[in-house]
């Protein structure tokens, strides 16, 4: 795909749900053997141009969400590359046995695109918010699951998964006028982290909407005399353990921040690795708390469960005592 700083600012500008389907139309002219399956969510992830333009490319299975994980997995048993997309919690639970049967038992590759994970669909409640797809996900073996920091990581994810070895589940979060992480092109692989900033003091391990948060607050937190690195763990499944353990060397305390569930997530993953070594560093987890709220706006939520630079700059400072 053609990356220019037009493009990035553009696809910034609408942000990553929209960028899903500008993505797909860009693929399309190149692979041959594209379908995009959706659960009548064509406007939604942006692909009503890819349906025009493709049509003998693209199935709409309507409101069946688990009939497209078996419509999905007949075409990519036919050497089809195959992208479904449709919102979170109806691309991943309401059809997680269709996952686990179809994708990991059988092995068949599939593309899964979940749109609006977290809580960015919140005026709608709890029933269209996504807070625990990584975590049922992630039980599940021969799965990959990339959690894309802005939209530029978005598009480099979803090249990535088609080429891939295994089934991959990309969570989509944020809204429109998503905070650029990166404003040029980079080298993006699945399985490896990458460092934002560099810092020697604490480490924080973000995903997702959350790292421009994080970056933000090593940021402020440089006026303190403390310096944070910042790492972008995109690829949530299979996680590298060896990166992560790196960074936490000499470390005076661990964040992890994300916008899902404290249970099962990014979190979860990074203290099944640190329990198994010898460590000094205290973690601390920022997500959601485990719990269904009153629905509202997309940064009320945020702000209400402490998903912002100014929380994870709270907690560094209460965590090393400083006040």
């Amino acid at each position: 795909m053609e990356i220019t700083e037009k493009n990035i600012k553009m696809w910034s500008i609408i942000g990553p749900r929209a960028t899903v389907g500008l993505a797909a139309l860009d693929l399309a002219k190149n692979i041959k053997n594209l379908m995009v399956l959706t659960c009548d969510v064509s406007t939604s992830a942006g692909l009503d141009r890819y349906r025009k333009t493709f049509p003998e490319k693209y199935l709409d299975l309507g409101i069946a969400e688990q009939n497209m994980i078996g419509v999905a997995a007949g075409l990519a048993s036919e050497n089809f590359k195959v992208i479904t997309t449709t919102f979170a919690p109806f691309q991943t639970m309401r059809c997680c046995e269709q996952i686990k049967v179809n994708l990991g038992y059988m092995k068949q590759k599939v593309c899964m695109i979940g749109i609006a994970s977290g809580l960015v669909l919140g005026n709608l409640g709890y029933t269209h918010c996504c807070i625990e797809d990584i975590g049922i996900l992630r039980s599940i073996p021969n799965l990959t699951i990339i959690s894309p920091a802005d939209s530029l990581e978005t598009v480099k994810a979803i090249e990535s998964a088609l080429n891939h070895n295994q089934s991959v589940y990309i969570r989509i979060t944020g809204s429109a006028n998503n905070p650029m992480v990166y404003k040029k092109d980079y080298s993006f692989e699945i399985g490896k982290s990458l460092t934002m900033k560099e810092g020697e003091d604490v480490v924080i391990f973000s995903s997702g909407s959350m790292v421009s948060e994080s970056i933000e607050a090593s940021t402020q937190l440089e006026k303190e005399n403390i310096k944070c690195k910042v790492v972008n763990v995109h690829t949530i499944k299979p996680i590298n353990s060896k990166e992560i353990i790196n960074h936490i060397k000499n470390k005076k305390l661990i964040l992890t921040v994300e916008e899902h569930n404290i249970i099962g997530g990014l979190g979860s993953a990074i203290s099944e690795i640190i329990s198994s070594i010898e460590i000094k560093a205290k973690l601390v987890r920022l997500g959601i708390n485990d719990q269904y709220d009153k629905g509202g706006s997309y940064n009320y939520l945020k702000d209400k469960n402490g998903l912002n630079f100014k929380k994870i700059v709270y907690d560094i400072l209460k965590n090393l005592n400083v006040k």
